[in-house]
């Protein structure tokens, strides 16, 4: 048995992760941060150290169109709401940060969602 936490050892994953990529005003990172309930994505220019668009399934525009759906589906509608903000804010291609997770399930539903609403990485 590992003597860190599995949280802990996600927090050394991104830190590991983070020192190879970075977001800059011509490319920023769409970073993907996941609870036991909820998804959020945000994207980022690190260089300015600002949150440029994000969505997540608490926001209020979101929360009565997810309803019912399973959380797989709810990250995926999460990462299309991602794609069509940054697309208004005149953002198109970004560097995915997975935030230290698996590029598995609810991690790669953002993904496609993000890649099907025209965000490019």
């Amino acid at each position: 048995m590992s003597k860190f936490s599995s949280r802990e050892l996600r927090a050394r994953r991104h830190r590991r992760l983070r020192g190879q990529l970075s977001g800059t005003p011509e490319r920023p990172r769409l970073n993907v941060f996941r609870s036991g309930l909820n998804i959020y994505a945000q994207v980022i220019d690190d260089l300015a150290g600002h949150t440029l668009v994000s969505a997540s399934t608490i926001d209020t525009e979101l929360r009565g169109s997810l309803g019912e759906q399973r959380k797989l589906e709810q990250a995926h509608s999460v990462g299309k709401a991602v794609a069509e903000r940054a697309r208004a804010a005149g953002i198109t291609k970004v560097v995915f940060d997975r935030g230290g997770y698996k590029y598995h399930g609810r991690v790669k539903a953002v993904a496609e969602g993000a890649r099907e609403g025209g965000l490019e990485f």
